[in-house]
């Protein structure tokens, strides 16, 4: 039983003409593929005029025994999903100023990614033959742990100390002006 599996997808990018004033193009994560080309760099598939679509070299979709509980939270969701975590790169030359960071089937690993906004996280359509291998996965791995209640501490109120007599008491005692005068 290993504890991690993987898979190698590809993930799919547009590169469309805006029609805002400020900018003259986006970029649009719209899938992934399981046909995957052993290749360094991103591929184009086709062109025109407004649209130019590209294939990411393969990415590992990995799956991590530890990871389940995630999983079965992704797959019981309305739209089950895949993160694709890019990373941009303004110094390329390259067509394709991005880099496939990750690839992940965890929406909270997502969630951290999101969180620290350097990177571009998109979420795509989980395709059904990988929803079937992540619930494949689950089914093997995933162990529900039983809720525990934590007991409280006994605390006798009488031996409870809390330091420092308060602050009204202190004032009362010193008078006034903090300097013991009256």
């Amino acid at each position: 039983m290993a504890d991690t599996e993987q898979c190698k997808v590809g993930i799919l990018l547009e590169r469309r003409v805006s029609d805002n004033q400020w900018v003259d193009h986006e970029w649009v994560t719209i899938g992934l593929t399981l046909d995957v080309v052993d290749s360094d760099d991103w591929m184009l598939l086709y062109e025109t005029g407004t649209v130019s679509r590209f294939l990411s070299p393969a990415v590992d979709l990995e799956l991590h025994r530890a990871e389940t509980e995630a999983y079965l939270y992704n797959l019981q969701s309305p739209e089950p999903s895949v993160f694709a975590v890019l990373r941009h790169d303004e110094e390329s030359e390259e067509a394709v100023p991005f880099e496939v960071h990750v690839v992940t089937a965890s929406p909270y690993e997502a969630q951290d990614y999101l969180d620290s906004s350097e990177e571009h996280v998109d979420r795509i359509a989980l395709p059904a033959e990988l929803a079937a291998w992540v619930q494949e996965f689950v089914d093997e791995h995933h162990t529900q742990e039983e809720f525990k209640k934590r007991r409280r501490d006994k605390v006798s109120m009488e031996e409870h100390k809390f330091g420092q007599e308060s602050l009204a008491e202190l004032r009362k005692r010193m008078g006034s002006d903090g300097s013991g005068n009256v």
